[in-house]
């Protein structure tokens, strides 16, 4: 009989050579359980989805109840469901009141995709602008607004009239014309090592966004639901986006996500043609449910108020001379080492100690630190202790 490892290399999809292969039975809080028993503190949430630990209990309770009221019930929009408006509502509720209309999908790309379509429709144009090592998805529309050719050569040709100018060069925003239908922009890039905007670079887009007529898309897919410090990454620099997407961290384990903006600009997928935008599964019931238990775990516990604290108590901790750097905002750090292979090293001999962190995909130099935001002093403490350690001190 072949072993679920066996089952996992033979017959699911590969997307490298070397996959990580931990096989996981189990995860509560802020540690995964390993099928040999093995503890594993958990430093990365699933790639920022976990934010509020792994099974909340006031998460798991919300599925548990909304599988026993129904599941699928029709495509999106058609039927008034109790777990979408309540947590439209609570959405929409924590957002200015430009940002009052929410549409449901299922992932990040989704929302993405949903918000290039948006932004054409409602502006008539097709240009559509990102930045140098911008992450905003795989699918072939997201992709085509990825920030680096490496990811994209392979799979060209892409939407055409998209490109790419430079993060916190003031320079590049004179490419923001009166053609530009959309400005796509990571408020911290994520995947590019936890980049900050510096001197208002964000305000200043807006504000040349605003002048030629462009829709501002603030993509917080990575850095909403608290991981910065605010709940929503863009509260910090002074800047209110046309259209806002969301996922990862949203919905506490479970897959879901959503582009957000006005009932005006909305709206303009309801027409010429009609359902300008279709989804079976988006705003599905178990995962609205639990991304409202979500909302109200973050707010309850107040887990987002000590995001600052546990971020000055990493950059604290992890003082050693082969950190040359530590990137990022909140509870998503980026720490710089000399190479790819001196990171490597790094990243393989923590999770052989039990802490899992790993790289970023356009700087592969820098560690990712970016446990649940529900992680202890005393759980930051002895991970750190793991960093260092693996590091010689």
């Amino acid at each position: 009989m072949l072993t679920n490892r066996q089952l996992f290399l033979n017959h699911v999809a590969q997307t490298s050579e070397t996959p990580l292969a931990l096989e996981i039975e189990k995860a509560e809080g802020i540690y995964l359980f390993g099928a040999d028993g093995k503890k594993y503190m958990d430093l990365i949430s699933g790639i920022s989805v976990s934010n509020v630990g792994h099974r909340h209990p006031a998460v798991v309770k919300a599925i548990k109840d909304q599988v026993d009221k129904y599941m699928h019930l029709m495509v999106y929009g058609e039927y008034i469901q109790s777990p979408q408006t309540q947590l439209a509502k609570a959405l929409t509720g924590l957002l200015p009141e430009s940002l009052s209309s929410v549409y449901f999908v299922n992932s990040g790309s989704e929302a993405v995709e949903g918000a290039m379509k948006l932004a054409k429709r409602y502006t008539g144009r097709t240009e559509i602008i990102s930045f140098k090592n911008a992450y905003h998805g795989s699918t072939q529309g997201s992709l085509s607004l990825m920030g680096s050719e490496e990811f994209k050569s392979a799979f060209r040709p892409l939407l055409p009239d998209t490109k790419q100018i430079h993060f916190n060069h003031e320079s590049d925003l004179e490419q923001i014309t009166s053609r530009t239908a959309a400005v796509f922009i990571e408020p911290v890039q994520g995947e590019a090592g936890a980049k900050v905007p510096e001197n208002d670079f964000l305000k200043k887009l807006s504000k040349k966004c605003k002048a030629v007529g462009a829709l501002f898309v603030a993509d917080e897919i990575q850095t909403g639901f608290g991981r910065t410090g605010t709940f929503f990454a863009f509260e910090q620099f002074g800047f209110i986006p046309d259209i806002l997407c969301l996922a990862k961290g949203m919905g506490g384990g479970m897959p879901i996500g959503a582009f957000i903006s006005s009932k005006e600009i909305m709206n303009s997928l309801t027409n010429s043609p009609i359902l300008g935008h279709i989804t079976t599964f988006g705003g599905h019931p178990v995962s609205c449910a639990a991304a409202l238990a979500t909302i109200n775990v973050l707010l309850e516990e107040r887990l987002i108020d000590k995001v600052k604290e546990k971020e000055e108590l990493f950059r604290s901790l992890l003082k050693h001379p082969a950190i040359k750097s530590i990137s990022g905002k909140g509870l998503l750090l980026a720490v710089e080492f000399e190479s790819y292979d001196q990171n490597k090293k790094i990243i393989d001999k923590c999770i052989e100690n039990g802490v899992i962190t790993d790289w970023f995909l356009f700087n592969s130099h820098s560690m990712r630190i970016a446990p649940p935001l529900n992680i202890t002093e005393n759980e930051i403490r002895s991970a750190c202790q793991v960093i260092l350690k693996t590091l010689g001190s």
